[in-house]
């Protein structure tokens, strides 16, 4: 691995990045510090198409061919909303289904390039099914930490990679840095939601919007929140580029989320600098329902710094989010259909103005999470082979 820092954009404090450190010493998240920039055309996966934003070598990425999403131009969505233009960037197209992969493949990189042989994660599922798939075609003992109250549904699909599964009672952001404090007893990588390498990986999808749209950068990203690493990620994918001389403007960010879990939008309406335990979460939305979010405080201060905002849509606006998407053909679990919701309710309010354009993210795919149909008026018809002209009338 080459030399690189983590920065504290909170504190200012640098860390050696060739060292295994998880977060600053004040409590804020670290970011990566790299001059690199570069495009290899010639690659779809961005552990090789995007390798010179990274310090890795090539033999310390273990690629499963993550990255190169579709970025889906939605006409009906901008004509609706009066929009000049409004995409979706398809995350579920990624190896297991999310946009996790991403981030887990530089966690995993970097884990290799300090010589671990364990990791682990904490997760409410998107995470745990990433980390086990590249966990196991990395070959590392891979340990997954997830709520006491995960579906039943979520837990085959991670069991099934062979890794050491633990379904655990307590409280979520407490499992976060337990386990932080024993992967540093024990000797296990824990690549959480806000690590450093994790929120690094996300840049990349910043990079192909703006190779997408041809380096142009749309007005607003709008970007389902959780832990704020992706949001994070994002944004710093953005300055990267403005950086490199690659796009000339930074984009406005709407940190979408959910009214049943929404800590970092009820910050901002406050006009707040600090997130604070959100009571009673409960949300359709489950993959965002993270009620202290570990970078809830930086994500207030970007939206501050880029004049962006932070929106949260009820749960009738979520269910018909799913069902919009799905009827373009895009099938997103609730939490990635938020963001068509918010950027409804934006424009609705006068945020978003007429003729702007707009990326959603969709952050992972509606199968993960199949609970939610119940949720829709889905209904089909049964015949016999003898009635079938009679139907297709």
């Amino acid at each position: 691995m080459k030399k690189a820092l983590f920065r504290c954009k909170t504190c200012g404090a640098e860390y050696d990045a060739r060292k295994p450190v998880f977060r600053c010493s004040c409590g804020e998240p670290l970011d990566l510090v790299w001059d690199g920039s570069g495009i290899d055309h010639s690659q779809r996966c961005q552990a090789k198409r995007y390798s010179a934003f990274y310090p890795f070598e090539d033999e310390e990425w273990v690629p499963l061919g993550e990255g190169g999403t579709p970025l889906v131009e939605v006409k009906a969505f901008a004509a609706e909303l009066g929009l000049a233009d409004v995409r979706v960037k398809n995350e579920s197209a990624n190896p297991s289904w999310s946009f996790k992969d991403r981030g887990t493949a530089a966690c995993v990189a970097h884990a290799r390039a300090l010589g671990y042989s364990r990791i682990g994660t904490v997760s409410t599922g998107n995470m745990a099914a990433s980390v086990a798939a590249f966990g196991a075609a990395a070959g590392m003992e891979t340990f997954i930490l997830v709520k006491g109250d995960m579906a039943e549904e979520k837990m085959a699909p991670v069991a099934i990679y062979g890794v050491k599964l633990l379904r655990v009672q307590g409280a979520y952001d407490m499992l976060y840095s337990e386990s932080l404090r024993l992967g540093e007893e024990r000797g296990i990588y824990f690549m959480n939601s806000d690590v450093p390498f994790r929120a690094a990986g996300s840049r990349t999808i910043s990079f192909e919007i703006a190779e997408d749209l041809g380096f142009s950068v749309p007005d607003w990203v709008v970007v389902p929140t959780s832990a704020g690493g992706n949001i994070r990620g994002i944004i710093n994918g953005f300055e990267d580029l403005l950086k490199a001389g690659m796009t000339d403007r930074m984009p406005r960010f709407l940190c979408a989320q959910a009214a049943g879990c929404s800590p970092i939008a009820t910050a901002f309406a406050a006009g707040a600098g600090k997130v604070t335990r959100f009571p009673s979460p409960h949300t359709i939305a489950h993959a965002i329902e993270n009620p202290f979010p570990p970078s809830g405080n930086r994500t207030l201060s970007e939206l501050r710094k880029y004049s962006s905002v932070a929106v949260s849509v009820s749960e009738e606006e979520i269910v018909k989010a799913q069902a919009d998407m799905a009827h373009r053909g895009l099938f997103g679990q609730p939490g990635s259909c938020v963001p068509l919701a918010c950027l409804r309710k934006a424009k609705a309010e006068g945020t978003v103005a007429e003729g702007q354009s707009a990326v959603l993210i969709m952050t992972g795919s509606g199968l993960k999470y199949t609970a939610a149909f119940a949720a829709h008026r889905l209904n089909w018809l049964d015949c016999s082979l003898e009635e079938l002209g009679e139907k297709l009338k």
